[in-house]
């Protein structure tokens, strides 16, 4: 990190330029656009994140030494803090309204932004309507890919799935010849393509593409977005991907033919372990120690920081941790209902995330909940947003029921916290799958039956089940959080900023992404 800033010093021009970040306005998007800025600020490059003003509303100060700036969306603010729009009002947003005004940002003053020269806009690929700003403005454009590089290499394999056949032009799984054709052989080619991108193990449905999110007719709008997406990804000749190397993470590409093969790709995760030391281990909560980066909570809902002071009062290891994301209700009444009567019916203490939402909400048993939160009988508690590092590093924390975002994945991973794994929709089910089948860290939840949730909390809270899923989590936290993992990312941040600083010929620059 010194030798980074050194070099800036020498040159003497870290002042005259800035990296402009543009994630896709969602939490699970932003958060780690954040952590990248300031992975970049560390190491003494200015750095600009441009969020919609919705968003900048709520987060105000980014922290870590990283401006934020705000674009226009012609979104009107929400009634409450935690209203977030809806994917196609955010879509039409970014299509229709947001563009001159990056672009005016770029253009202005001679394309200084704060008084400096844009020298690289970084684009979270699912903002892809930020790269043909760029190249109106002149300004190189490098990908970003926020969650793990084997769920980029299945999107990125779209444009030749449709053209070998396998997927229709809306992402839909297709059946040849009509009636004629064999359904279960169709869907074992699409698998055998999937595997030839993925590890076998993981052992991947069709049904679990990640584009396949909502009914039919949500499916088919959805996945225009994506073709369009990976269209204009295309012409991004580098990407950073918020991702570990090794081959148990699809961040080792194989020598055979591949979507991404004119693409340099940089892993620099997990990024919100760009600060901290070798872990040590405190003995009574087998929690991760060391000095992390400290920064502002980049949370775009208000925590209930109650919810701490209520873990200070329960036994080591003890809590089940329920959180399913922030974006929209993840689950139907019905399983909502299930899992609040399994909860309780394990006997032991849970403090579980629901918006305080009809959408999120329906289904709690009548009664369940006081008005406080505190759920009927006295063991568990509801809040309506929680500091989910703070509770996680909790030691009175021992299982995390998630919904395997690659943000919470990563932060559970961090502070040693087996997962039980209720994946909803998206990049979700992959990242499941190397829970469960890859790293050995978590176990699945195949329903919300009661039974079931009663039954997988205590295989992980106790018994010998949920030892050697400590002993592999140990392992991988130690591996990732600490090992050749960071050394890798930390190179490939700093050959980055070469890059962007001097135009070197080391790491993504040489002939990619600065010809």
């Amino acid at each position: 990190m010194g030798a980074a800033r050194d070099r800036v010093d020498e040159k003497g021009d870290a002042n005259a330029v800035t990296v402009v970040l543009v994630p896709f306005p969602a939490q699970g998007h932003v958060t780690p656009m954040l952590h990248l800025a300031r992975a970049l600020a560390a190491r003494g490059v200015a750095a600009t994140v441009a969020v919609p003003d919705f968003i900048h509303r709520r987060i105000v100060k980014a922290g870590g030494g990283v401006e934020l700036a705000s674009i226009p969306s012609g979104i009107p603010d929400g009634d409450g803090a935690d209203t977030a729009p809806g994917f196609a009002t955010i879509v039409q947003a970014m299509e229709r309204h947001m563009p001159a005004h990056l672009e005016r940002m770029l253009m202005h003053d001679g394309g200084l932004v704060d008084g400096r020269r844009a020298a690289c806009l970084v684009v979270d690929v699912l903002a892809s309507w930020a790269v043909p700003v760029a190249a109106r403005c002149g300004v190189t454009a490098v990908g970003f890919w926020p969650a793990m590089l084997a769920s980029y290499r299945v999107v990125a394999a779209i444009p030749e799935l449709i053209d070998k056949g396998f997927i229709s032009e809306y992402g839909i799984p297709i059946l040849a010849n009509g009636f004629n054709k064999d359904q279960s052989q169709v869907k074992a080619n699409i698998r055998a393509e999937i595997i030839s991108l993925l590890p076998a193990e993981l052992e991947l449905s069709t049904t679990y593409l990640p584009w396949l999110v909502g009914d039919s007719v949500t499916q088919k709008s959805r996945f225009t977005f994506w073709l369009q997406t990976m269209e204009r990804a295309k012409s991004l000749r580098c990407i950073l991907v918020n991702s570990f190397p090794g081959k148990t993470t699809g961040a080792v590409v194989p020598d055979q033919q591949h979507p991404l093969q004119n693409q340099q790709i940089l892993p620099v995760g997990p990024l919100l372990t760009n600060a901290i030391h070798r872990p040590k281990h405190n003995n009574n909560t087998n929690k991760l120690q060391g000095s992390p980066l400290k920064t502002k909570n980049t949370s775009m809902s208000q925590s209930d920081r109650t919810c701490i002071d209520w873990l200070d009062q329960q036994r080591p290891g003890s809590v089940t941790y329920v959180s399913f994301g922030t974006w929209v209700a993840p689950i139907a009444p019905a399983e909502i209902t299930e899992l609040a009567l399994g909860l309780q019916a394990t006997g032991r203490p849970f403090l579980w995330v629901l918006k305080d939402d009809p959408s999120w909400r329906a289904g709690l048993p009548a009664g369940y909940t006081t008005e406080s939160g505190t759920v009927a009988g006295g063991r568990g508690r509801i809040v309506t947003w929680a500091p989910q590092e703070d509770v996680l590093a909790h030691g009175a924390v021992g299982c995390y029921l998630t919904h395997c975002g690659w943000n919470s994945t990563m932060e559970a991973i961090r502070h040693g916290v087996r997962m039980l794994c209720y994946p909803v929709s998206g990049d979700q089910f992959i990242n499941c799958a190397y829970i469960v089948k890859v790293w050995g860290v978590g176990i699945r939840l195949r329903s919300t039956d009661r039974g079931e949730v009663e039954d997988c909390v205590g295989r992980i809270v106790e018994g010998e089940e949920g030892r050697r899923l400590r002993v592999k989590l140990d392992e991988l936290r130690e591996r990732v959080m600490a090992g050749e993992a960071v050394c890798t990312a930390e190179r490939n941040i700093e050959d980055f900023i070469d890059g962007i600083m001097y135009g070197t010929e080391r790491g993504c620059t040489g002939g990619l992404f600065w010809d």
